[in-house]
């Protein structure tokens, strides 16, 4: 879970990048993922929950035993 928490969270983090930039430029709309899925926007709000939920998986982590986050081996 952590590998795809990572996955997620970097292309979140380059979509929201390539926003700003492009909103700065004034560029218009360099929503990759609103490029690539403007015609579904329901799967498009599924991509931006799931990147959500791995922002948030990566600020928490997992707190089993088995992950250990004191060693990072979760991640």
């Amino acid at each position: 879970m952590g590998k795809i928490a990572m996955i997620l969270s970097i292309i979140g983090g380059i979509n929201w990048g390539l926003v700003g930039v492009g909103t700065l430029v004034g560029g218009g709309n360099w929503n990759v993922i609103n490029a690539i899925l403007g015609d579904w926007p329901m799967v498009e709000a599924i991509i931006y929950v799931l990147v959500g939920v791995s922002a948030t998986w990566m600020i928490f982590g997992c707190r089993c035993a088995q992950c250990d986050v004191s060693s990072g081996a979760g991640m």
